[in-house]
């Protein structure tokens, strides 16, 4: 007689429901630290980013093991003073959103830590928590130099734009 583990279907894979409530809860977790901050999730907003996850990978033609990313943006984000209550979920979202783009869009030459880490000093550093600016000016840039190969990513250093790359 063949029995069923309650989180594996009958041909040994976890179902798709399973798979999104076990990511719901370990996207609540986060709560734990971002609580500090004054950001917490309700579970319809994790579903939404979890929601927001999936579009991304499908948008992007990318699979994921594992969902970490959420969780990664999270902890890099929730001191940033440009992140409220208010407007916290979209925010991530759209964070998940530039992630994926981006890590297509820099070959997967960076690796997932650093692009979180690069996208977060930039969100506060140059864009003043405008994603806008973010994605269009930031990130493009660091994709470029990373497509052609013109040494320092961040774009820190000097005369590695041409000069209407900007425009």
């Amino acid at each position: 007689m063949y029995t069923c583990l309650p989180f594996v279907s009958k041909n040994g894979f976890m179902t798709e429901r399973i798979m999104k409530e076990q990511a719901v809860l370990e996207v609540l977790k986060c709560n734990e630290e971002t609580l500090q901050y004054q950001l917490t999730l309700s579970k319809e907003e994790a579903i939404l980013l979890i929601d927001a996850r999936r579009d991304a990978l499908k948008a992007t033609h990318r699979i994921e093991i594992g969902g970490g990313t959420i969780n990664k943006l999270i902890e890099h984000f929730k001191d940033s003073p440009y992140i409220s209550q208010y407007n916290y979920v979209s925010t991530i979202s759209e964070l998940i959103d530039t992630f994926y783009y981006f890590k297509n869009e820099t070959l997967d030459e960076v690796s997932d830590d650093e692009l979180i880490e690069m996208m977060k000093e930039l969100f506060d550093q140059r864009c003043y928590g405008s994603i806008e600016l973010l994605q269009g000016r930031e990130m493009e840039r660091i994709a470029h130099n990373v497509r052609f190969g013109e040494g320092d990513i961040t774009g820190e250093e000097e005369g590695l734009y041409k000069e209407n790359y900007d425009e």
